[in-house]
């Protein structure tokens, strides 16, 4: 027989001596080897990418971030609570059963590293790769064989367009809500009306608005869009310090903390009255909603109750609002001005309050009244920054004492860990659970920060950077996770406007969204939402059928009730009647989703 190291081509060439069933016997042997190791590899892919989801669904559960029951009963009032050595809440009845269904930090570490691990395996990126790109050929198949049939289908909907069906802008910082042009107009009325009024205090001495003004040598005649330069322009391109400083009217530091702030010596009241007005025109737009972002710091525990009261007190309430609490990752910051000892105190500041009106309302009834109307946390910070990385031996928040910022997958796995007793808490108690939404993947290191959000967190803002992994982008897609995206804030600041990968994900079927992210610095009518669908529109040529997928995606990622979704696109899944998609479409997302699930399930058992 021949030897089975010679090559097919030695043996080719020799058939003459062999003869043909020889040759014919290699080839068989030689295919079924390689159709075995195709099998083994395909398994073990597929064995992964599973091991993935159901990581995450773990992580979910334990959070109640998909509003799951939790096994224990917390009704009564004997329960208590306190920060465990390890930076996370324990629940208790007495001192030596406390009961913690928390993932450790060794447990989220070895899960994470096991993400970081299949997303850069090479037989796992090429089979992802292989598949977007199926779904890239499949969405084109789709185009061309049911275009005119979507069209047609949505034109006999009655009522129902853009403009008429519901769509949620599910990322906007409260403090650039508005436009400039709202801003401008705001601040002259003010300056006309109230200019002896006292709003800042400075080195002990109280000035009113009209002597800041004229400390800046400016009067209401000298302002203009261009004297407050709050829009971004070409120098603000990748440079996040930048853009920041855009916050600050004149550049002005002051002028933030007197208009912009909800903290300062009037209590927030110039910020309330242009919020509500930004309210007003919110709720003259009968299909669109927004959930506002306001900031937590964790520098002391009042600022929940500070918060709640300038909430309430200013009667900032709409059905059309909902809240999230974004938590700035500044501990540096803090820490090198003598504010924290150490990151553990910031943890207590975030979640003490939480845990106390949970468990009794009457402690802090206006945070209890506001917390009906916060839907989430969020984590936000420069992306770009270089950070250590992490690590399963760093050290216990208590214990990171150092002027060092923890890094990005720290800070959600602590943030998400403490999630699970407060959400297993309040939804035993009958009160809405709180998800994790943070910012992911604008920039810097995407893959480690998307992987840490791929466990920890309901859904994303962002998430642009998830073109370069393809495995993880996958999973996204299985998994069918959140991104609400902001093409014009990544236009400004990271990448040109054509090349930012939200089209290639909505054509894959990722459960992407348009937001406005920064109104501000962004945009420039009373409907920023309407401005980015407009923009995406024109540049990536969409058909009514595709802007009101986007705006359905928009609703299901949002935190509003069960009850609000099933009456603005349908009870049991998205309706035609109601969102404006064409049962053709809504068919093939559901079959395209269910058999890419259906192959990984069966490469594993293979």
């Amino acid at each position: 027989m021949a030897d089975p190291s010679v090559s097919f081509n030695t043996i080719a060439d020799q058939k003459y001596k062999a003869g043909p069933y020889i040759v014919n016997t290699y080839l068989a042997n030689k295919e079924k080897a390689a159709e075995l190791e195709n099998d083994k590899g395909c398994k073990t892919i597929g064995k992964a990418l599973l091991r993935c989801t159901e990581l995450r669904q773990k992580y979910m559960k334990l959070s109640c971030q998909h509003n799951q029951a939790t096994s224990i009963d917390f009704t009564d009032d004997e329960w208590k609570f306190k920060l465990g050595s390890d930076g996370v809440y324990v629940l208790y009845k007495e001192p030596d059963k406390q009961v913690s269904n928390s993932p450790t930090f060794c447990e989220f570490c070895s899960d994470f590293f096991f993400i970081l691990d299949t997303i850069a395996d090479g037989p796992v990126k090429t089979w992802a790769y292989r598949r977007l790109e199926y779904l890239d050929t499949s969405w084109k198949m789709n185009a061309l064989a049911n275009e005119q049939k979507e069209m047609l289908e949505s034109r006999m909907v009655p009522h129902r367009d853009l403009y008429n069906v519901y769509k949620v802008d599910g990322h906007v910082h409260l403090a650039s809500a508005m436009n400039e042009k709202h801003l401008l107009r705001f601040i002259k009325y003010k300056l006309k009306t109230e200019p002896d009024r006292v709003v800042i205090v400075r080195d002990g001495k109280e000035l009113t608005l009209r002597q800041v003004f004229d400390s800046l040598n400016l009067t209401v005649y000298d302002l203009s869009i261009d004297t407050l330069d709050m829009h971004v322009q070409k120098d603000e391109y990748r440079r996040f310090d930048r853009f920041n400083l855009k916050y600050n009217p004149v550049g002005e530091s002051r002028l933030r903390e007197i208009f912009l702030k909800t903290d300062n010596y009037m209590h927030g009241a110039f910020f309330a009255e242009i919020t509500k007005e930004v309210i007003s025109d919110l709720e003259q737009t009968k299909y669109q909603m927004a959930e506002y972002r306001v900031s937590i710091y964790g520098r002391s525990r009042d600022e929940w109750d500070k918060l709640a009261a300038w909430v309430i007190d200013n009667n900032i309430l709409s059905d059309k609002v909902r809240w999230l609490i974004q938590i700035p990752r500044l501990y540096n910051v803090y820490r090198v001005n003598g504010i924290l000892s150490n990151f553990g105190e910031l943890l207590e500041n975030v979640f003490e309050p939480l845990f106390e009106v949970t468990c009794n309302p009457d402690s802090h009834p206006k945070l209890h009244l506001f917390l009906q109307r916060v839907v989430g946390l969020d984590s936000v910070d420069d992306e770009s920054k270089c950070g250590c990385q992490i690590r399963a031996d760093l050290p216990a928040p208590h214990g990171w004492d150092s002027d060092k910022n923890p890094p990005y997958a720290y800070y959600c796995y602590h943030l998400m860990a403490n999630l699970c007793p407060l959400n297993q808490l309040r939804s035993s108690r009958g009160q809405s659970a709180l998800v994790f939404r943070p910012h992911s993947g604008e920039a810097g290191n995407g893959t480690d920060n998307l992987a840490a959000a791929f466990l920890s967190a309901q859904s994303i803002n962002h998430g642009a950077l998830l073109h370069k992994a393809p495995a993880l982008q996958y999973l996204y897609y299985l998994e069918q996770i959140g991104l609400a995206m902001s093409p014009l804030s990544n236009n400004a600041l990271f990448e040109v406007y054509k090349y930012i990968p939200f089209n290639t994900f909505f054509q894959r079927g990722l459960n992407v969204a348009l937001s406005t992210d920064d109104p501000l610095q962004l945009h420039y009518t009373k409907e920023p939402l309407m401005e980015e669908y407009s923009v995406a529109t024109q540049i990536w040529k969409y058909s009514s059928v595709d802007m009101c997928e986007i705006a359905k995606n928009s609703v299901i990622q949002s935190g509003f009730s069960k009850e609000d979704k099933e009456q603005w696109i349908g009870e049991d899944g998205p309706e035609t009647e109601k969102t404006n998609i064409p049962p053709s479409r809504l068919e093939y997302r559901k079959e395209t989703l269910a058999k890419e699930k259906s192959i990984v399930v069966e490469m594993s058992r293979q």
